[in-house]
């Protein structure tokens, strides 16, 4: 069983997923990029029921499904959250070993930053990814 662990930029919060990721992708939404302040979410999503979180967590919801999580101390963007689906996503940048998630693909690259060049290789779709 694959050990996923990951946390803040102070320490105080940090993660523990057990399991076997769902999916590791680059969304490029603009929902994404201000809730990150960042060009893109890179997220490796693993179900919710094999995640343990500690420390300090602030909650918000971007939208009426899905729920933001950080850390309360120092702000770090930790999570998108979608009870219903039971599924969490856990952001790349948070993880101790974020070599070990690769992304597959890129999502929303209609909302890409301009000056973004994507040249992976990787599949790229306009909008979510296909069923």
């Amino acid at each position: 069983m694959k050990v996923i662990e990951g946390g803040c930029l102070c320490g105080a919060s940090r993660y523990v997923a057990r399991g076997e990721p769902i999916n590791v992708r680059v969304c490029h939404c603009r929902v994404c990029q201000r809730a990150l302040g960042a060009a893109f979410n890179a997220r490796v999503l693993m179900p919710l029921s094999g995640v343990t979180m500690t420390g300090p967590l602030g909650r918000r919801n971007s939208s009426p499904v899905l729920v933001r999580g950080f850390c309360a101390v120092c702000g770090t963007s930790l999570f998108t959250e979608r009870a219903g689906a039971g599924v969490i996503g856990l952001t790349c940048g948070s993880l101790d070993l974020p070599e070990d998630c690769q992304p597959t693909e890129h999502i929303w690259t209609s909302s890409k930053q301009a000056w973004l060049t994507i040249d992976d290789g990787l599949p790229q779709y306009p909008e979510g990814a296909p069923a």
